[in-house]
């Protein structure tokens, strides 16, 4: 049975939590590049409330992305079948997310072990899609999903956007291209809006 709260319990205060992590109730915060858990280390596991995180693989040439993490997605499910994690997560955006979530009995592990797995084929088509087709395509489907109230909240005008996005740097990472590339197209998809009606430049990453 997955967890029913969707959303951080509300504190005055954070607190230290897991690992040193802030917390808000039994929510982690974690700013942009900060890591929620190194390939090798333990814990968990957690589900994505808020924001958009990165699973690495730590290969002799250095990190290599493999996956994203969306809201709603599970992170760190290798402790439900007791072994240390594979991957290196972290932050692109501010992300919140639930736990660690130690299942109440066997059936829970069971069933949130099922679902994890189910959410893999999908993630990994998405990843294949940021990777393929020309630039263009590659950053308007990740500006959509940056664009999600659930990632980085409502901003229909480009400006605010463009404002919250991740670096040039790492959305050039994340789409695989060159940095100067991604600057022109991100320039055509979201155009400084100085004459453009408010939400015209989400309309274009859209198409």
């Amino acid at each position: 049975m997955a967890p029913t709260s969707t959303e951080p319990a509300r504190q005055a205060a954070p607190f230290a939590g897991v690992d040193g992590l802030p917390r808000h109730g039994d929510a982690i915060t974690l700013a942009p590049q900060q890591r929620l858990f190194d390939a090798g280390g333990g814990g968990g596991p957690w589900r994505l409330l808020r924001g958009l995180m990165r699973l690495d693989r730590i290969g002799r040439d250095g990190p290599l992305l493999v996956m994203l993490a969306e809201p709603g997605d599970w992170v760190g499910i290798d402790a439900l079948a007791g072994q240390p994690h594979g991957w290196r997560a972290s932050a692109i955006t501010p992300v919140v997310l639930q736990g660690p979530l130690p299942p109440a009995d066997a059936t829970q592990r069971a069933a949130w072990l099922t679902e994890a797995l189910l959410q893999l084929p999908e993630r990994a088509h998405a990843m294949a899609l940021l990777r393929t087709g020309s630039v263009r395509q590659r950053l308007a489907m990740l500006l959509r999903l940056l664009a999600r109230p659930d990632v980085l909240g409502e901003a229909d005008d480009p400006v605010e956007l463009r404002r919250r996005l991740p670096p040039l740097r790492v959305l050039a990472e994340l789409v695989d291209a060159k940095h100067e590339t991604v600057c022109r197209v991100l320039a055509e998809l979201l155009p400084r809006p100085t004459t453009l009606p408010r939400g015209m430049g989400l309309q274009a990453a859209a198409a």
